[in-house]
């Protein structure tokens, strides 16, 4: 049996696979070994795998993963789930790698990332040959969840925002400064915890402000992790994640505005990494 797992910082998708191709799906808390050890990975997808996917007798897993980045942080997920899995053969690596291979399969192009954090690199069909740096949340991520949800906070606290939608956004989460500031420097994932305001924007996008706060964050985006790329223009530049998926419309608008041009646009990879893996 075939495990492929897809993990975010949120969330993580299961899918175990047959050799007749019947699928499985399940979804546990996601995992970042940056953030939590073997130990805790290995507790957290053995309470919660279903029973049907922890007790199978599963011969190889693939799993992708933020923060896999290097063979350290790579260990540290392969040892969680080979004490669930000891007799499978363990693959981890990171979910760029996963976004490359759904998006693009087996075809050159530029893979990206755009949903609570992002990422992008460049694939020649089987390898990643280049990427940008990641700087991560605090550092970087620009046009993600996290970036739009941070960049609505700051505005409601400095009074940025048009008075109709401060109104709105103050009704809908009542954000309070000595909360905001602990859940930002003192509790982990502060890029999830900034996303969920970004979800805000899903039914204002059509305001001016809205749509040019999202506009702002694609074009940053645009700019530092797909332009630089030699000849991008000459490759089709293809998505996984929410905010790419939600946004799309405007994605598309400010890609055209660098001449660039949208491939696949898949709200997570798990799919096109099934097939990609059978």
């Amino acid at each position: 049996m075939l495990l492929i797992a897809d993990s975010g910082s949120s969330k993580t998708d299961w899918r175990l696979v047959s050799p007749e191709g019947v699928v499985k799906s399940a979804h546990t808390a996601g995992f970042n070994p940056y953030f939590q050890n073997a130990d805790h990975i290995y507790s957290e997808i053995a309470d919660q795998l279903p029973l049907q996917l922890s007790t199978v007798r599963v011969t190889e897993v693939y799993f992708y993963g933020a923060g896999c980045s290097t063979e350290k942080n790579c260990g540290i997920v392969r040892e969680g789930i080979s004490r669930l899995y000891p007799e499978a053969r363990i693959y981890v690596s990171h979910d760029l790698l996963a976004a490359a291979r759904a998006l693009s399969g087996r075809k050159p192009g530029i893979a990206c990332i755009l949903g609570t954090g992002v990422n992008s690199c460049q694939y020649d069909g089987e390898t990643i040959t280049s990427g940008r740096p990641s700087l991560g949340f605090w550092l970087g991520d620009e046009g993600g969840g996290g970036y739009l949800g941070k960049t609505l906070i700051q505005h409601y606290f400095h009074e940025d925002m048009p008075p109709d939608i401060r109104q709105e956004f103050g009704q809908a989460f009542h954000p309070e400064l000595p909360v905001v500031l602990e859940n930002a420097y003192k509790k982990p994932f502060p890029n999830s915890y900034f996303a969920a305001f970004a979800k805000f924007l899903a039914d204002k996008k059509e305001h001016d402000y809205c749509r040019r706060l999202i506009s702002g964050g694609f074009g940053l985006f645009f700019d530092r992790y797909v332009c630089k790329y030699p000849n991008a223009e000459d490759y089709p530049v293809h998505f996984t994640g929410s905010v790419a998926h939600y946004y799309q419309d405007i994605l598309r608008e400010v890609a055209q505005m660098k001449g660039l041009q949208i491939g696949n646009i898949l709200k997570n990879p798990i799919e096109g990494l099934i097939s990609y893996h059978k």
